[in-house]
């Protein structure tokens, strides 16, 4: 009688690699954006720690900064498509 071969994770295992090798893809894809997002945080977190603005004018700066961010880089991929 054979032992039963130990499981591997199985399906639930194999989507859970898969959705954070493609998160992962998705950041090495655009670092430039990447980068810009994180910058943007650190600038929103040293203004909220050194008291210079209120949480939700903070808030309303990341807001429109992710925005912008995003209309931007999606200016510049439409760019890059006609081309």
């Amino acid at each position: 009688m054979a032992c039963p071969q130990p499981q591997t994770g199985g399906p639930r295992l194999s989507i859970l690699v898969q959705v954070l090798k493609d998160l992962v893809g998705m950041f090495l894809a655009d670092a430039r954006m990447s980068l810009a997002i994180l910058a943007l945080v650190a600038l929103v977190a040293y203004l909220i720690d050194g008291a210079i603005v209120a949480p939700l004018i903070a808030g309303w700066i990341l807001l429109g900064g992710a925005v912008l961010l995003l209309v931007v880089s999606a200016l510049s991929a439409a760019a890059k498509s006609r081309k």
